[in-house]
């Protein structure tokens, strides 16, 4: 047979081509149904074109099987699309075409490119299962609602996007074959279970970022766009439906069961992002701005003693621990629905991992807070010992784990304050003891030996609090600070209390100094 022409034909009921072969070319071109499109199981051996055409009922394709090059482009589906199991041996091409349905394309085959560049999809967008043997264009395509790509196949998909997507973009369970980069401005992108059999970036704007459980085999980069992606023609992607009250930031849910050893993240949001579960977080590689959860802010005065928590980065799930404790304190984020429970003893080696993380990207000052984290999961765990947790209370109450320069040298004036108090009360005697000589001259005269002694300090009576005497408490106080004494008399209450501050100002002086070089070391 040759070819078969119905360009500009239009079709007032059904049109009905189910299981017919065309072998030659089949044109379409601007043709009109406004019935139903039959197409399903028909089989186009030379090109097919419906370029311009407008199908104003469904279009139905299913099971159809192209065998040379298929165009749509700039067709107009206003119901649904169905080229669910399609088989489309040459290039595709749906380059500037309108789907007001649903349009569904699950099962169907693209043996070689797919264009759809600048193609709008009104309604559903169905790609899951859908096989990619070669490029995949979505430049400049709009889905006003989710973009479903569940289970998809991209071989060698060099570039997916730039697109923009209402909705939902659908990754799930997806395989990539070859590198690949995919350009995205959606409201949320998820990835979960998908693997990436090679290098890989995603650039996106706007998203909540889902990539728990996804397969990393080579490097694989997420970041955020800082600015609107521009297509090739030098036109910025249009973003007007996707303004939020975040902004175009990225934001990271989860990497539960991910191992991130080839993971790279830049400019991300990790405040709300789920940790536990993922493996080599240690060689996680953090890039650019990457924020993570705060504690809540300033002093709450619900609890007695009041409570002020010092400024530091935090986990989600801290957050979501802390908040579901009995008696929390307003401010922590409680738990989604779905994030599970973790706890200290889940949580402690997550903050060692990215404290390790940062240490190896030579970041030292930014790992504090991980430090931080690390010791309070432990000393809330239940399975560390009472006299190690005791410990570490002390270590906290002292000097927030080494990390609370200011928390140390508060300890360091009350207990200096105390000292100068405790001597000028009861370590200072009343005078300075007075040496005396004493010997025997011998009655024929010669050699006189005299034995110098010195009498007992005597405890204050009287006035205590003048101000000599709190010069010489200071004196010595100061003096044990730096761990020298000062040879001051004191009474026998007075050398015991030297003894005592000589032990625990220097170790107060030294926590301050450690926290300092904690905060500052490079």
């Amino acid at each position: 047979m040759g070819d078969a022409t119905f360009e500009s034909a239009t079709f007032e009921g059904r049109g009905g081509f189910e299981s017919a072969h065309f072998e030659g070319e089949a044109s379409f071109e601007s043709a009109i149904f406004k019935g139903v499109a039959m197409f399903g199981s028909a089989t186009f051996k030379g090109r097919a074109s419906f370029h311009s055409s407008i199908f104003k009922g469904a279009a139905r394709f299913e099971s159809a099987t192209f065998e040379d090059s298929t165009r749509f482009d700039s067709a107009a589906f206003e119901g649904s699309a169905r080229f669910k199991s399609t088989t489309f041996k040459g290039g595709a091409g749906f380059q500037s075409a309108t789907f007001k349905g649903g349009a569904e394309f699950r099962f169907a085959t693209f043996a070689r490119g797919a264009w759809f560049q600048s193609a709008t999809f009104e309604g559903f967008a169905g790609f899951g299962s859908v096989t990619f043997k070669d490029s995949a264009g979505f430049g400049a395509v709009t889905f006003e609602r989710d973009a479903m790509f569940e289970s998809a196949t991209f071989e060698k998909a060099f570039t997916v996007g730039p697109l923009i997507c209402a909705g939902r973009v659908r990754l799930s369970g997806a395989t990539f074959g070859g590198p690949v980069t995919l350009s995205f401005a959606a409201q949320r992108l998820e990835c979960r279970r998908t693997r990436w059999s090679s290098t890989a970036e995603v650039r996106v704007r706007y998203a909540t970022v889902d990539l728990a459980h996804a397969v990393f085999e080579y490097p694989f980069t997420i970041a955020a766009e800082p600015d609107p992606f521009v297509l090739a023609d030098g036109r910025q992607l249009a973003e007007a439906s996707l303004v939020n009250a975040f902004g175009p930031g990225v934001r990271l849910s989860s990497l539960r069961g991910v191992d991130a050893a080839h993971l790279v993240l830049a400019d991300i949001d990790l405040s709300g992002c789920l940790f536990v579960g993922t493996v080599h977080l240690d060689q996680l590689r953090l890039e650019g701005a990457c924020t993570f959860a705060a504690v809540p802010p300033g002093v709450h005065w619900r609890r007695w003693p009041p409570v002020r928590f010092t400024e530091r980065r935090t986990l989600a799930e801290e957050h979501h621990w802390r908040a579901s404790r009995p008696g929390a304190i307003r401010g922590w984020n409680v738990a989604v629905v779905g994030a599970g429970h973790a706890g200290p003893l889940q949580l402690a080696p997550v903050y060692r991992a990215l404290r390790k993380a940062f240490e190896d990207g030579k970041a030292e000052p930014g790992a504090a807070d991980f430090y931080y984290g690390e010791m309070e999961m432990r000393r809330h765990a239940d399975d560390i010992p009472r006299s190690e947790r005791n410990l570490l209370t002390a270590y906290w109450v002292l000097s927030g784990y080494g990390l609370r320069a200011s928390r140390a040298l508060a300890w360091l004036g009350a207990s200096m304050l105390l000292t100068i108090v405790m001597l000028m009360a009861v370590g200072l005697p009343t005078d300075t003891p007075k040496q005396t000589a004493t010997g025997t001259v011998p009655a024929g005269g010669g050699r006189v030996t005299f034995e110098i002694d010195k009498d007992d300090p005597k405890n204050p009576t009287g006035n205590r609090f003048t101000g000599e005497r709190f010069e010489k408490a200071l004196n010595t106080t100061l003096n044990s600070v730096v761990f020298r004494s000062s040879g001051q008399d004191l009474t026998t209450s007075g050398t015991y209390i030297e003894m005592i501050s000589r032990l625990t100002e220097p170790i107060l002086l030294a926590l301050a100094v450690l926290a300092v070089r904690n905060r500052v070391k490079r």
